[in-house]
Order: structure tokens, then sequence, then C-alpha cells
């Protein structure tokens, strides 16, 4: 949640006793994240050693081993408990507000050492740019990676030659298996981490400063790591099932151990995803890709019952919080939200404004996911929210480019003479990081290509608005918006809101300057003027509201970790009163396919169960404290529609309510800016770079500011959907 405390407030809360004794607990909080952290790690780095499979985990199991649990009790113990555990503290933590806090009791030099870490470190390359600390992150991925490999083939390799002996087999096919097992198992280590980028409610990625959206690479990359691992997997077991006159392996689906069916079926599900995951395919058919990307349900089913629940339980911790996640959003998804108003641009765009609960608040640079029935049901889409929860307190917009069958649709019918009669909207999120503190810079520049502009638009209205209600200085900024054509300016339009603002602008230095770059001049003729169509609304419709009420953090923790001890004890009891007594904790009798469908049942109970409760114990509360939508009062329409559904007005550019931001613009044509000037330029102790455009643009920005150019900027690269 973004605070919306004063900064007198902030330092009253931190010099009183109450705040002296909050940080002291969350200082104990994050040490002990940073011990179970370490752990955590240490346990990776020791599992392909003889030490641990041969000597830790028996005497782990031993001691855990228990009529409720079995052997999986210690799996749980030692690859589940541990990220669970991180993800519940993490939402506490982040429900206490720490960062806010942290970033006020900052010194400038710790300021200045974190900058440095996330300036970028890598600019051009298959990786895109990469930071510092990313950097370092995927060095120590890659050391993981490569020490497992060696570590695995360096012990099995040295038993090779008796192996091979013992099974009358010749050494290199021996080896040959080794291999095999070993590129399945150091494929658990990418799967491990997997989900973790796609959970866009992730209080670990918060908590180490990530988005969802941000690392979305890290997630593409990870699955083309997997399916390289375990397709080779999976050839050179058929290679050496064929050379040792063995191929009828491919045909068992084993009562206990490795079904290699299950493994096979989930392979091949795997490879669907990947071949329509190419770049160029997911391109020109992104709709198949998205189709095909729900094959991770047959996938992730199939690859339990290969291995096994138990051994599953090195990739359940980050799968277990997507599920928490993709449910709710599924519930999230099943609301319709009221349209207030749109705006439709003569540049094919148009800004939607949904009806927002009072009481959502979300950082600038936002996300939502949003779906129009009448046009597709299955269908979402990713677009940057353009308004400020501060300066927009019953309002969410987002602007939609008419690029694309879906756009092109909702374009053409809201652009029409008679517009749709107040179309259905689901809307998920907002997604976005937990704060943005950008009054820490003396100068802000910011630079956009096309649409990028949209999430600049809502740091923009949130400067303002700090700028008039938090006493602060507000940083010097720069706009610097790159355009194909001279219709394109009218997004600068939507600067501020649709129905203005009483805000004093002259305090916000705002400076704007536009590049036209495939224009020589002003276009002469005219066009269509901007067009306002306010709807009325629909009694079944509700606002925007955050899924989990507005103590989203501390309901999340509460779901993970209570989901997880219901399951614990739905699995305590299964094992206690029905599997035990038939096999005794031998894992020999009972079916391990039967005993794994039964634990992932269990587990989609228990986390539907947990967050159908809370969602619904919110919603009762959200729906309590607005009592009943209000009807927000609309200009009189110029022209009425006959059904009385809707009003149009049309609004010349000149005649808009921020007429002060369309003059402050300077438009260059027939060229693009200079940058690397522009920046250089720029005076101030610490100038914030925010960026959000076309990966050439964004490459070319981070690369001014990594080359010493100057030692104050800090670049800030924003992800934006349109």
């Amino acid at each position: 949640m973004v605070s919306t405390s004063s900064p007198a407030e902030v330092k009253e809360q931190e010099t009183s006793p109450s705040g002296e004794g909050m940080r002291t607990v969350r200082s104990i909080m994050r040490l002990l994240l940073m011990v179970v952290f370490v752990g955590y790690m240490m346990i990776w780095i020791i599992m392909p050693t003889n030490t641990y499979y041969l000597k830790w985990f028996p005497h782990i199991h031993k001691k855990t081993d228990s009529t409720y649990f079995g052997q999986e009790g210690a799996d749980i113990l030692i690859y589940t408990f541990p990220i669970l555990f991180t993800a519940t503290m993490g939402c506490l933590l982040l429900h206490m507000g720490n960062k806010n806090v942290d970033i006020n009791n900052q010194s400038r030099a710790k300021k200045s050492y974190r900058a440095s870490w996330n300036r970028p470190a890598l600019v051009k390359g298959p990786l895109g740019i990469v930071s510092w600390i990313e950097l370092s992150f995927l060095v120590m991925f890659i050391a993981l990676f490569v020490w497992s490999i060696s570590s695995y083939l360096h012990d099995m390799f040295a038993y090779a030659t008796l192996e091979a002996a013992a099974k009358k087999e010749h050494v290199w096919e021996n080896k040959l298996g080794s291999v095999a097992l070993t590129l399945g198992i150091v494929g658990n280590i990418g799967l491990a981490f997997l989900f973790f980028p796609v959970s866009r409610c992730s209080s670990i990625l918060q908590i180490i400063g990530l988005t969802s959206e941000a690392s979305i690479k890290y997630h593409i990359w990870l699955g083309h790591l997997v399916m390289t691992l375990f397709t080779a997997h999976g050839l050179c077991y058929v290679v050496y099932w064929g050379s040792t006159n063995q191929i009828s392996e491919m045909l068992k689906w084993n009562k206990v151990g490795v079904s290699n069916v299950a493994g096979e079926v989930a392979l091949l599900a795997g490879l669907a995803m990947w071949a329509m995951s190419i770049p160029r395919i997911r391109r020109k058919t992104f709709e198949l890709f998205l189709y095909t990307h729900h094959l991770y349900i047959v996938f992730l089913v199939f690859f339990v019952f290969h291995v096994g629940f138990s051994y599953a339980c090195i990739m359940l911790p980050g799968f277990y919080l997507f599920l928490i996640d993709r449910f709710l959003r599924f519930l999230q998804s099943q609301r319709r939200i009221r349209l207030v108003s749109a705006r439709v641009l003569p540049c094919e765009a148009v800004e939607l404004n949904f009806s927002k609960s009072p009481g959502l608040n979300y950082s600038p640079t936002s996300m939502v996911f949003v779906n129009v029935p009448g046009i597709s049901k299955l269908q979402w889409h990713p677009f940057s929210v353009t308004s400020s929860s501060k300066f927009d307190h019953d309002k969410l917009s987002v602007v939609i480019k008419s690029d694309g069958n879906w756009s092109q649709k909702l374009y053409q019918e809201l652009s029409s003479s008679q517009p749709a009669d107040c179309r259905e909207f689901s809307v998920e999120g907002p997604y976005g990081p937990a704060s943005s503190n950008m009054l820490r810079h003396d100068t802000i520049v910011m630079v956009s290509g096309g649409s990028g502009i949209t999430p600049l638009i809502s740091v923009i209205r949130e400067l303002l608005f700090e700028a008039n209600n938090l006493g602060g200085k507000a940083p010097k900024i720069l706009l610097i918006s790159v355009f194909r054509k001279t219709l394109d300016l009218t997004m600068l339009d939507l600067i501020l809101p649709v129905s203005g603002t009483n805000l004093d602008i002259s305090r916000l230095q705002l400076q704007i300057e536009a590049y036209v770059t495939r224009e020589k001049e002003p276009m002469s003729e005219s066009y269509k003027p901007l067009q306002t169509i306010w709807f009325k609304p629909n009694p079944s419709d509700a606002p925007v509201s955050a899924i989990l009420g507005q103590n989203s953090w501390l309901w999340l923790g509460m779901i993970i970790s209570s989901s997880f001890v219901i399951f614990l004890v739905l699995m305590g009891i299964l094992t206690r009163y029905y599997i035990y007594p038939i096999d005794h904790n031998s894992s020999m009798i009972y079916s391990d396919s039967a005993r794994s469908a039964l634990n992932m049942l269990f587990l989609c109970v228990s986390i539907a169960t947990t967050a159908t409760a809370v969602f619904l114990w919110n919603k009762k509360q959200t729906l309590k404290e607005m009592g009943q939508i209000q009807v927000l009062d609309t200009p009189t329409p110029t022209t009425a529609s006959p059904s009385g559904r809707f009003a149009v007005a049309e609004q010349e550019l000149e005649s808009l309510p921020h007429r002060s931001f369309v003059e402050s613009t300077t438009v260059y044509y027939d060229r693009r800016p200079d940058l690397k000037r522009i920046l250089s330029e720029r005076e101030g102790s610490s100038i914030g770079v925010l960026v959000s455009g076309p990966r050439k643009m964004r490459q070319e920005v981070a690369a001014i500011c990594s080359s010493g150019l100057a030692n104050n900027l800090h670049y800030h690269s924003l992800s934006f959907s349109w």
C-alpha cells in the first residue's frame, strides 16, 4: 500500500517511542529473514553432495518420520516451509509500511550505495538491460547451476564402472544414464524459481524491490532453461533405453517410484508451451501463445505424478504462492466494474475512467489487466494506470492505443456516433511497486516513446499532488516525448484528468519537449476534436477495489499461513488414518500416484477455502463502508443518446482545463532528441531518469546513465502496456 502520511507525520512517528519499537521489530524480522534466506541457499549448495544425501538427509528423515506425515514431512520442512515462512513475514513487513519509513531514514550514503547497485551493468545483449544487483543474482544462479551439474556428475561417474559391470552394460551407457538423471535433477533448480516472477502480488518480490512486470524476463529465461534441460533429460533416457534394450521403459507407469509415462506427458505439454513462446510466433499469434500456456496445469500435474509429491516439494513453494495469487485474481475478475467515462482521442487512443473505491491506494507506474467480455471472454490485456490514487480519489484510468484486433474493436465502438451502451468490463489489479518516492530527486527527466507516456502521466499527477499538499519543494521535471505523428501529440492532453483539478499547477515546475519524427511541419488539416463520453451507472457494477481490502498484505499473509496449516492438517489425517495402516511409512505399498493426487487435491482445497473466506469477508466490509455506489455528477451533454445511457461531449484542445500544459510544450519536427546532451546539461545533486518506451530507447538512456557521464544520474526503466 502507498502511504499517505505527510513528512511531518512520518517524522513524528519515527521519533515517537512506538516508532522506535516498530523499527526494532522490523530490524529483528529482517535479521530473521536473512538467516532463513542464508540457510535456504546453503541447502541448495550442499544438495548435490554425498554428504547431504548419504548423511544429513537420512538423519533428518529419521528425526521427522511420523505416522502423520511420513517421509514427506522432511521434504516439506526442508524445501517448502522456509519460503512460505519468508513470504508470510514479508507480508507483515509490507503491512507495517517499512519501505516508506526506510526511505525517510536512509542516509544519503546509503541511498548512494543502493543507487549504485541499481545502475545498469549490461545494456545491450540477449538479457536486455541488467542492473548490477540483477547481474549479481544471475552470477550466483549460474554458479549454483554449474556447481550442481559438476558435483552430481563427479559423484555418479566415480561409480560408473562398478555399476556398469553390475548391470552388464557399457560404461558409456551407464554414464549416459547418469547424465540423463543429472539433467532432470538440475532442471528442478530452474523449476523451483520459475513461478516467483509471475506472482503479481508477491511479497517476496516486493521486499527485494522487484515487481512482477519488471521480473517477467526472469520467467522467460528460466522457462527456456528448464525446457532445454528437461528435453535433453528425456532424449538422453530414450537413447539410453534404446541402447540397453529397455525401450519398454517408456510405457511404464510404476505404482511406486518414478512414472515414465507421466514424465512423457508432462514433457509434451511443456514442449507445446515452449514452441508457442518463440518470440516470432508469440508476436504474430499471441492468442495461441496465451491459450497454450494454460497447459502448465497439465505439465505440473503430470510432473508431480512423474517424480512423486515428496520430491515435488522442491518446486512446491513458488507454485504454492502462484496458486494463491492466481486464485485471488480469479475471484477479483468475476466482478463487473463500472465505467464512468471515456475520452476518445483523434490519435486512435481512448482513455477509460473506472469508478474506484476511495480506500484503494497504489503507486504510480502500476498496471491493471482489463477484460471486455463483449469482445472476448478469455482475453485479458495489461494497461498502465495513468491516474494517481492520491490525485484521483474515486477514479482509476487507463489509456488504450488502437493496435491489434481487440483494441481496434474497442476503439471503433467508443468512437462511433452511437457508442456502445455501458459495456461490461472486468479489472484485475492494480499491480505495481510497493512505493514510489520521487521527491528524493532534485530533478526528474522523463523520456517516453509513443504510448510509453502513459505510466509517466501517473507520476506527474502524483508529483502535482505532493507539490500542493506535502509542503516540500517539488523537483524540476523535464518530459521528453517522442511521437511519430502530430496527432499523437494529443496524448499530452491526458496529463490531467477529464474533470480537471483544483490544485495549483504552477507549483509543478514542468517543462515538456515533444519530438515528431515522421512529419516536417504541423498538420494543417483539421481533425476530429477530443470526445468525452459519460456513462450512467449500472446498479450491478462495482468500483475497482483492493481484492483483500485496505490491509491486503496482512490478509495475504494470513491466507498463506492458514492455508498451509490446513493443508498440513488434511495431509496428516490422510496419512495417519488411511495411508499409514496400509503402507506403514515404507513407501513401497501404497500408490505414489494416488498419494500425489490426494495431496494436490488437499492443497487446492486449502487454498481455495481460505482465499474465498478472506475474499468474501473483505467484500462484505467494503460494501459496508461504501454503503452503495454513489452516482457521480455528469456534465450537461451536448449530444444525448436515444437510450439516455450515456452522454457525449466534444472539446477543442484549446478549451481543455489544462491549457497551461499544452502551451508549455515545445514541439520539434523531423528530429529526435539528443538525449546525451540533454542529460549532461541537467543540474542537481540527484537526477532521476525515468524511461518508458521501446527497447532501443531504454538501452540508449541506460548506456548514457552507466557511461559515467554524470554520477548524479539515477536510471529507472518503466514497463508500460497499452
